[in-house]
């Protein structure tokens, strides 16, 4: 009855006739079904079909039919599901080629020719008992990436989240050693997150010093090891590995040229070398429009996102910048009608929207310094 009513009340915003309002009602049902209404944050007794009606109804009439052609064909869903599904393939699909070769090069074969004696197999098995996989966030889903590995991965080389005690530090020593001898250590680190968009947070040096994910989790590291010294069971110069189970393209370069940046400017860093991977790569393309840092002016990244971005610009409220102010000034932004860092992308993750999506999808304002905004899927905004 409710989503009845929710379907006739956006028939009459739209101003949609019978036979029109029969052919959205058929999509309108299958997608909010099979996606939409599976969104976390959605307030209680409203789900998508109700937020579309109250969203579309804060739009001009005018510029309705723009906002809903947006939603059907630009909107980029990532269901829990298939979030799932990414999770899953990160030992099979990153992990395992990567040792494959590093096994392949240390046994002087081909890396397809690993599984071939036992000899081999029992050298991968070895090296992958040396991988150690660090959560940096809720986001990184440790606990489906252990399901997903039962018997493949043990339990004291995961980590659900980077503050690890000195307790935890040692217990994942003696546990590597009684399998793989005294001198065992970790070669290779994973440090595992759901989502980047922009790359700017993991490592960044505002004023010269360094903040972010990386440095905080290199200080964690570099304390604990003067702490415990031999029992600390990370190799001196261990691989670190940098996995996002989403990111964008925009990141993935931004994190090459920030993680070199760091690997020069860290002094003494504990790592070696380092790779960035990503379990599903976003292209370029996804974003709304480009913007030039210096006119603020937004370019279409399609032809047909001109309208969009038109409302991206005239639905926006500042005070969403004040609110974030410092967050966005680190990112050399002077408004946010884009999104942080200017991603413009027009993207929603099962469990929240980013930030780095297009605001008029998620920020809520009263209207103080421009005009009210109101989301179609409500953010939590950790920063204001």
């Amino acid at each position: 009855m409710i989503n009845t009513l929710a379907l006739n009340l956006l028939a009459d915003v739209m101003k949609w006739d019978n036979e029109v309002a029969t052919e959205e009602y058929a999509w309108l049902r299958l997608i909010s079904s099979m996606k939409y209404d599976g969104y976390s944050d959605f307030r209680a007794g409203v789900r998508f079909l109700e937020s579309l009606v109250s969203w579309l109804r804060h739009f001009a009439e005018a510029d309705r039919a723009t906002a809903y052609h947006f939603v059907k064909t630009r909107l980029v869903y990532i269901s829990t599901l298939e979030m799932q599904r990414v999770i899953e393939t990160f030992i099979p699909e990153t992990v395992t080629p990567y040792l494959r070769c590093s096994v392949g090069e240390e046994l002087g074969i081909k890396p397809y020719e690993v599984w071939k004696t036992a000899e081999a197999a029992v050298a991968f098995r070895r090296r992958l008992r040396r991988c150690l996989f660090v959560g940096l966030s809720d986001g990184s889903r440790i606990d489906v990436l252990r399901r997903a590995n039962a018997g493949r991965l043990s339990q004291e080389q995961v980590i659900p989240m980077m503050n690890v005690d000195d307790e935890k530090w040692k217990s994942l020593a003696d546990d590597l050693k009684k399998k793989q001898g005294a001198e065992a250590r970790f070669d290779d680190v994973y440090l595992i997150d759901d989502f980047t968009a922009s790359g700017t947070t993991f490592i960044r040096f505002p004023d010269g010093k360094p903040k972010g994910k990386l440095y905080k989790f290199e200080k964690i590291v570099q304390d604990a090891k003067k702490r415990l010294k031999d029992d600390f069971p990370l190799t001196d110069g261990y691989t670190l590995h940098i996995h996002h189970y989403v990111s964008t393209k925009q990141a993935h370069d931004a994190l090459v040229e920030r993680v070199t940046e760091a690997n020069e400017r860290l002094k003494n860093k504990s790592f070696g070398s380092t790779l960035i991977t990503e379990g599903m790569l976003l292209p370029s393309d996804l974003r709304v429009a480009a913007i030039d840092k210096e006119t603020r002016a937004a370019t279409p990244t399609k032809p047909t996102d001109g309208p969009i971005v038109d409302l991206c610009r005239r639905y926006y409220d500042h005070a969403l910048f004040k609110r974030l102010e410092p967050h966005c000034k680190e990112a050399g932004q002077t408004d946010m009608k884009y999104g942080y860092a200017d991603c413009a992308l027009p993207l929603i993750l099962e469990h929240n929207t980013p930030n780095n999506a297009i605001p008029i999808l998620w920020a809520e304002t009263d209207g103080t310094l421009g005009e009210p905004m109101q989301p179609l899927f409500f953010r939590r905004d950790r920063h204001g």
